[in-house]
């Protein structure tokens, strides 16, 4: 007879559940009975309170929020949180704002989990410029104006390649596509420069802040008035920074 798995094993589970952008009417029926099935659940800083509310009464909340600029909770320390709930018999669901796999370093846990041996399941979410895009009455994709769609980091990781947005923007303008910038925000002057080499300054561009919840904002300008319409808005972090024709069906709305 052969001997049981490792993953067979483990007492208890683990599951990543996308909470969407912040509006609880945005979860998946997936996410909510994985959420209303936790016994202990790790929450990022951008999930909604009505999010978490909606755990059972009796499950652990962990707050363990990372946010650019704030006191954040080491990475190392919240995939280690996860592997001992779960060693120690727990449903431990992880509560990441938008979709685990979009920005949201779900990759990175699902892979510290499996090389211990822990099984994870992993439970798409709504991501922000998808739900705000489509809010506000235009898509990110469309057959006259954009043939594809980019997401990409205006945050490089420490140490890392820095994006080459000259490029990009060439590429974006080449295949005509439309880039949709998450964590971009404190570097929105740089970013509109360089993007400026290889788009036109008439570029439509949205910035939209605390997509799908009741406070939020947004402003439709061109690329040449990125950052000066960012600073006269006042407009902060979390926001997600759409570049693109398709912005043109957002104009006509008020902001």
């Amino acid at each position: 007879m052969s001997a049981p798995s490792t993953l067979a094993a483990q007492p208890g589970r683990c599951t990543l559940v996308g909470a969407g952008p912040g509006d609880p009417e945005l979860l998946t029926l997936k996410a909510l009975k994985a959420l209303q099935a936790a016994t202990v659940v790790l929450v990022d800083d951008l999930v909604s309170e009505a999010i978490v509310a909606l755990a059972p009464p009796g499950a652990r909340i962990v707050h363990v929020g990372k946010r650019g600029g704030c006191k954040s909770t080491p990475q190392a320390l919240i995939e280690q949180l996860m592997l001992d709930a779960v060693r120690a018999g727990e449903h431990v669901v992880r509560l990441k704002g938008g979709d685990p796999f979009i920005f949201g370093r779900g990759g990175e846990e699902v892979e510290h989990l499996r090389a211990a041996g822990v099984a994870v399941e992993v439970v798409s979410g709504i991501t922000a410029a998808m739900a705000g895009m489509a809010l506000l009455g235009a898509p990110l994709t469309h057959r006259a104006h954009a043939q594809g769609v980019v997401f990409i980091t205006g945050h490089s990781q420490p140490g890392g390649t820095a994006t080459d947005w000259r490029l990009l923007a060439a590429t974006a303008r080449d295949l005509r596509l439309t880039l949709v910038i998450y964590m971009g925000m404190a570097g929105s002057a740089h970013i509109q420069q360089e993007l400026l080499h290889g788009l036109p300054g008439d570029t439509p561009v949205a910035v939209v802040q605390h997509v799908s919840l009741p406070h939020q904002r947004h402003a439709v300008t061109t690329l040449d008035q990125l950052h000066t319409t960012i600073a006269r808005a006042g407009l902060g972090s979390p926001s997600v920074i759409v570049v693109g024709d398709v912005v043109r069906g957002v104009q006509a709305l008020p902001n």
